[in-house]
C-alpha cells in the first residue's frame, strides 16, 4: 500500500507532466498559427489580383468577427 507522501509525489509528477505536455501543445499551436499567417497574408509589395484581394478581405472580416465574439 502506498503512503500518503508517495501518493502526493505521484500526483505532483503527473500534474507536472501534464503541464509540460500542455506547454508543448501551446508552443506547437503558436508555431502553426504563425506559419499559417505567413501563408495567408500577401506581401505589401505584391499587387493583388481579384481572387487574392477577395481572400484577404474575407480573412480580415472573419478574424474581426471572431475577435468580437464573447465566450
Amino acid at each position: 500500500m502506498l503512503s500518503e507522501d508517495q501518493v502526493v509525489k505521484t500526483l505532483e509528477r503527473a500534474a507536472a507532466a501534464q503541464r509540460e505536455d500542455f506547454r508543448d501543445y501551446v508552443a506547437h499551436l503558436q508555431l502553426h498559427m504563425s506559419l499559417q499567417a505567413r501563408n495567408l497574408v500577401p506581401p505589401l509589395t505584391q499587387k493583388l489580383d481579384t481572387r487574392s484581394q477577395l481572400l484577404h478581405e474575407t480573412q480580415a472580416s472573419f478574424e474581426k468577427h471572431i475577435s468580437r465574439q464573447r465566450y
